[in-house]
């Protein structure tokens, strides 16, 4: 007997797959205002609270799953605490009518009297997700102000400090808060005066092309060349050189005058040094003369010795001549090369054909680059297009149009981690329909939870979006749904939630907007089953979860 006890109450945690009422919950510990007074019997026999998945003894009183565990824990033969029976482990069993029963027990709001709705205890979680009056924090990086529901959207556009506004100047989107500070320091189309003081007002990014052409920039005179070392502002240099006119045509002259005086004594140092060059031409003749003269005289061989070094002392000295002929005829050259001015003229023209040049071709660069702006511009928008065909034809490719959907959730551990920081806190799935001309749907994830399911569950929801062909179908949405989480093992041992379209929901109303509120179940399966290494739904850090919309009595357009 005591062999069969851990097993019967294991039987407490049984899945029961096919039951209409998985899909609806509620919070256990929250302190609900019941719309009429809570019955003895919807109450936990040990914890006095209503009733959380009733099982019942066989001495037939209830209690909440969790404390029938407490009582076990507490005693190794748990006993009822109202008449001390014995409660034997195959006795115990879970009491769904009972369980219905207290679903469907009407509550009012928690945000009561604000909100005056009266819902089943079992769609109370659901209705928070929609009630107007549900305080929730602003969703804006930074912001920590708590919002009712009705007035988050003109917060978040109108009032909140850390929402993005356009800066007027440069069209970027900045961190409200941040504006000011991004216009004074960041903006480059931002509003700055002149830094000479020219009272004109230009853009911070055009500051530095303007100083070229600032009537207050300090700038040389033309003719500091000539020797004015003035230095005057941009916009009155006209009137500096008007002025100085008379001034300026002297130092012209007065520099004409030295450079005319340094070409006279050149030229005076050009006639001496060919004057000297003819002397030592000159010279090196007699030398010539004489060495042929000592030739003839010193024929014999008696007088070969004093010949000879006559002959070398000649030599040496003729040698020197013509070394200082060649440097003297250099030096000439060289002058005569500074003094000739017919290079130096060619040379500036030939400049102000490359300057010309250069200008034509800046000219027509500008043109080109302009061209090249458009035709980049149109490159792009074509770009854009390609990639939303291309998007739309891979949404089309893995439609399905017969009520079924099998989605792929690759990368678990890294989206998981996104929701977790609260980058990405939930993930959709393609769109799917019931036939061609059908009913559009969806499927929403939230990989850390949410609700009731947060930090501790993968939540699953099914969503109704709004389709080309609503206003050919029925309203409200009323077929059986089917959220599965697929084995990937083969053994087909799949987690499955099965619940019927509730047609007084908003959730399956006729959308009016890109799509209604998702419905489902918060807590569709535990993080310890999906990520126990025994269990088989996570195949290569991938899962795949199934929806299937009961077509049963669904005409067909």
């Amino acid at each position: 007997m005591a062999c069969d006890e851990p097993a019967a109450l294991s039987g407490i945690f049984t899945r029961q797959n096919s039951a209409s009422t998985n899909s609806l919950d509620f919070e256990p510990d929250a302190d609900y205002k019941f719309v009429e007074s809570l019955e003895e019997r919807y109450k936990c026999a040990y914890c006095h609270l209503v009733l959380r998945n009733p099982h019942q003894t066989g001495c037939g009183h209830r209690f909440c799953q969790q404390c029938i565990l407490a009582l076990r824990e507490l005693n190794a033969v748990p006993t009822c605490p109202v008449d001390k029976e014995t409660m034997g482990g195959h006795e115990v069993f879970k009491d769904n009518c009972c369980k219905r029963e207290v679903l469907n027990l009407h509550v009012f709001c928690k945000n009561f009297p604000d909100c005056n709705s009266k819902v089943i205890l079992g769609r109370y979680q659901e209705h928070l997700q929609q009630c107007l009056f549900e305080s929730m924090q602003c969703s804006n990086d930074g912001c920590r102000d708590q919002i009712l529901r009705k007035d988050l959207k003109e917060h978040l556009s109108q009032h909140c400090k850390f929402r993005e506004e356009m800066c007027q100047y440069c069209n970027t989107y900045v961190v409200l808060i941040n504006i000011k500070n991004h216009e004074k320091n960041d903006c480059p189309d931002y509003p700055v005066p002149c830094l000479q003081n020219c009272s004109q007002i230009i853009l911070k990014k055009e500051r530095g092309g303007h100083h070229a052409v600032c009537p207050e920039a300090e700038v040389d005179c033309p003719y500091k060349q000539y020797g004015c070392h003035v230095k005057v502002k941009r916009g009155k240099l006209a009137e500096h050189e008007n002025s100085a006119l008379r001034e300026h045509m002297l130092q012209i002259l007065d520099k004409n005058s030295r450079l005319e005086e340094q070409i006279s004594d050149l030229y005076k140092s050009l006639e001496c040094k060919e004057i000297k060059i003819q002397q030592l031409a000159d010279a090196i003749k007699k030398c010539e003369k004489e060495f042929r003269q000592y030739t003839q005289l010193f024929g014999n061989n008696s007088n070969l010795m004093v010949s000879t070094q006559a002959l070398a002392s000649h030599l040496d000295k003729s040698a020197r001549l013509e070394s200082q002929v060649k440097q003297l005829i250099q030096m000439a050259n060289q002058q005569q090369s500074k003094l000739d001015l017919r290079p130096l003229l060619d040379t500036i023209e030939n400049v102000k054909q490359k300057i010309a040049l250069m200008e034509t071709g800046g000219q027509r660069l500008v043109v080109l680059e302009d061209q090249s702006s458009k035709q980049g511009g149109q490159i792009n928008i074509h770009k854009a297009q390609l990639n939303k065909n291309e998007e739309r034809f891979k949404l089309l490719e893995g439609t399905c149009y017969n009520g079924k959907l099998i989605w792929k959730i690759t990368d678990y551990k890294m989206k998981k981690k996104e929701a977790v920081e609260g980058r990405v806190l939930s993930i959709a799935s393609q769109p799917f329909y019931t036939s061609r001309c059908g009913y559009r749907l969806c499927a929403r994830a939230y990989l850390n939870g949410d609700g009731s399911g947060k930090g501790t569950h993968i939540s699953l929801y099914f969503v109704v979006m709004r389709g080309e062909f609503d206003s050919l179908l029925l309203w409200p949405f009323k077929q059986k749904v089917t959220l599965m989480l697929l084995d990937q093992s083969g053994k087909k041992n799949h987690i499955v939630e099965v619940f019927r379209a509730d047609p007084n929901s908003s959730s399956f109303k006729r959308p009016d907007g890109e799509m209604n509120i998702a419905s489902g179940c918060p807590r569709f399966v535990p993080h310890a089953v999906l990520e126990n290494t025994k269990n088989t739904y996570r195949g290569g850090d991938t899962l795949f979860l199934k929806v299937v919309v009961d077509l049963t009595d669904l005409e067909e357009l």
